[in-house]
């Protein structure tokens, strides 16, 4: 089931996307209106500039492509205000889908303009889109020798204790290599805060640290062995 704020904040993301389509259709009549009302004729208009406007659209390629890409993403509704996306590796928060760029936010709260044919012809990953909860992983490596059994049932009890955490029954926690100074483990875990959740990985993680700490599972540093050979021949 979806939370009640979640319905409206999709509502809300669908009214704006139609408010806007309909303010553009009434600013393209009033535009035609206008020109009518002074005698101007468009079809003389557009086949008098036709070779102009094949030099213009050269120059304003990229910009018509965000233009036409931002009629796509209000029509077919599928980026809406308020979705969380991940573009170019970058978490952001849609606040407001113009006709040519889009408005949104980032986790530092930091403003960003994004022009629209980034959202339609790359690929993007639409948070917003999953049922109700997303899961995320913590990776972490404890020293050889230490108790498998013990440092999962350390995991998992950290995930739990954590209020944002949901679907106790779903965390899972994994030993997932030998690796070159550590034994490695996964953490996985769901949770429904998609935008803050690196506050919600630091949060575990503290937990994760305290409780090794309180049974003596060591985190250990990176090793090399070096191999020092004398030189015999002199």
């Amino acid at each position: 089931m979806f939370r009640k704020k979640d319905i409206d904040f999709a509502k809300r993301g669908t009214l704006h996307s139609v408010y806007q389509i309909v303010a553009y259709v009434l600013w393209i009549i009033t535009i035609l209106i206008v020109l009518e009302s002074f005698n101007v004729k468009i079809t003389v208009l557009l086949a008098g500039s036709a070779a102009l406007l094949v030099g213009v659209g050269l120059g304003l390629q990229n910009t018509f492509n965000d233009f036409i890409s931002g009629f796509i993403l209000l029509f077919e509704g599928s980026i809406k205000v308020g979705d969380i996306l991940e573009v170019d590796g970058d978490i952001i928060k849609i606040r407001k889908i113009g006709i040519r760029i889009s408005e949104a936010f980032n986790r530092d709260d930091i403003v960003v303009l994004i022009p629209n044919s980034i959202i339609t012809n790359n690929k993007v990953i639409n948070w917003s889109h999953q049922s109700k909860k997303t899961r995320f992983r913590i990776k972490v490596g404890v020293a050889y020798g230490s108790n498998v059994e013990l440092v999962e049932r350390l995991l998992l009890e950290s995930a739990k204790e954590h209020p944002e955490v949901v679907n106790d029954g779903m965390i899972r926690a994994r030993f997932v290599d030998f690796g070159n100074s550590s034994l490695d483990f996964e953490l996985l875990f769901y949770s429904q805060n998609i935008f803050r959740i690196e506050n919600v990985k630091s949060d575990i993680r503290r937990t994760i640290n305290r409780k090794f700490n309180e049974n003596q599972v060591t985190i250990p540093f990176p090793q090399i062995d070096l191999h020092v050979r004398s030189d015999d021949t002199k």
